[in-house]
């Protein structure tokens, strides 16, 4: 037993000062990291595999709040999957958690399971009947956007006024958003049907109006059906007429210049 003993005590002895090799260059990493980060205002990170794990490490580093934006409908199962372990450690750390979606996410099965048990958390979550785009800001310091001709990439911004900007956006949608529910609300069903009209009066084809809501081309057209039906309309053109007379006659009318200003 003797040999054996101190083998491993000289093994312990060769861990303890490695240990404290690496110990002493943290100061060092931290340093390197922290002016890597200052100096890269605007990274284009075109690797999914570095963008999740720049996202992972962002997040392990998150000490106040986290900004999300997710449109498009219900988010991926796979998705889900892998953001609600990081998300509830995040909540378990007393990280405050905001998160976006479209009124079209409140039917997916996934998505409510999500926002279930992100909710227990602590976590808030809204939905907007249009939403500006996918972004993810940790701490208002670094944000994650798309890149719009490449879904695998995504820009890593860290200055301070964009940064500031896209949380100015941010909150403005979510004094609008309503509470996530697993239905819709007479509030958001009357958001989606102005949507829809807007989208039509302007003239929009089915396939971008569905992709602007997150929802499908065919629920998309049932819903434009059933507004062409409360218009009494037979076709889109005559649609959006009608809609745009109904907007006319809704805006209050405009002040005349000549009008007196005083009493009479």
């Amino acid at each position: 037993m003797g040999p054996e003993e101190n083998r491993l005590r000289r093994r312990l002895e060769t861990l303890e000062r490695t240990r404290a090799r690496l110990s002493s260059l943290i100061p060092l990493y931290e340093e390197t990291y922290r002016r890597g980060a200052d100096s890269g205002a605007v990274e284009v990170v075109e690797s999914r595999d570095r963008v999740m794990l720049l996202i992972a490490d962002t997040a392990a580093r998150c000490t106040e709040e986290v900004l999300t934006v997710q449109p498009g409908g219900g988010r991926p199962p796979g998705y889900l999957e892998r953001a609600l372990p990081r998300d509830l450690e995040m909540l378990g750390r007393g990280v405050r958690l905001h998160t976006l979606y479209q009124h079209t996410a409140r039917y997916s099965p996934g998505t409510q399971e999500y926002v279930q048990a992100v909710g227990a958390a602590g976590a808030e979550v809204r939905t907007l009947g249009e939403l500006f785009g996918k972004m993810l800001v940790f701490d208002r310091a670094t944000a994650f956007l798309p890149v719009w001709d490449n879904p695998d990439a995504a820009v890593v911004l860290r200055e301070p006024s964009a940064v500031a900007f896209l949380c100015s956006v941010f909150a403005n949608a979510w004094s609008l958003a309503e509470p996530f529910s697993a239905s819709y609300t007479a509030t958001t069903s009357a958001q989606l049907q102005d949507t829809i009209a807007g989208r039509l009066a302007d003239g929009a084809k089915d396939e971008l109006i569905a992709r602007r809501l997150g929802m499908s081309l065919r629920t998309c057209r049932r819903h434009i059906a059933e507004l062409m039906d409360e218009l009494g309309a037979e076709s889109r053109f005559q649609a959006g007429y009608l809609l745009a007379l109904r907007s006319a006659s809704a805006a209050p009318p405009a002040d005349d210049p000549h009008r007196a200003t005083t009493a009479p």
